[in-house]
C-alpha cells in the first residue's frame, strides 16, 4: 500500500486542523492505520492507532481526549482530528500502515506516508 497525508498547516494554540492519509490499491481494509509524529530534534514518537474494522482505537497519552483517528473505507483514507491544538503538538506528522493492531512503535510499521507539517503558534 502507497500512503499520502496532507491536511498539514500552521495553527493557533487552541486550534483544530484535519490531517488526511490516502491509501493506494484494494487493500487499505486489511491494514491497521496509524499516525506517528517528529518534532525538531526529537525521535519520531505514536500519536494514534485504529484498527482494520475501525471499531477500536488506541493513543498516547499526550493526545488522549484532543486527536481522534478516524478511516473511511469508500474513500481509502484515515483521519486525525486534531482539536485544543497546543505548541508541543508541532510536528511532521506521518500516517502509517502495519498488518497487526496493537503496535505502538515506528519500526513495527512497514507502510509510511511522506509526512505533513503541523505547526502550532503560541
Amino acid at each position: 500500500v502507497q500512503l499520502q497525508a496532507s491536511g498539514g498547516g500552521l495553527v493557533q494554540a487552541g486550534g483544530s486542523l484535519r490531517l488526511s492519509c490516502a491509501a493506494s490499491g484494494r487493500t487499505f481494509s486489511t491494514y491497521v492505520m496509524a499516525w506517528f509524529r517528529q518534532a525538531p530534534g526529537k525521535e519520531r514518537e505514536f500519536v494514534a492507532a485504529i484498527s482494520w474494522s475501525g471499531d477500536s482505537t488506541y493513543y498516547a497519552d499526550s493526545v488522549k481526549g484532543r486527536l481522534t483517528i478516524s478511516r473511511m473505507y469508500a474513500k481509502n483514507t484515515a483521519y486525525l482530528q486534531m482539536n485544543s491544538l497546543k505548541p508541543e503538538d508541532t510536528a511532521v506528522y506521518y500516517c502509517a500502515a502495519a498488518n497487526r493492531y496493537g503496535l505502538s512503535t515506528s519500526g513495527d510499521y512497514g507502510h509510511w506516508g511522506q509526512g505533513t507539517l503541523v505547526t502550532v503558534s503560541s
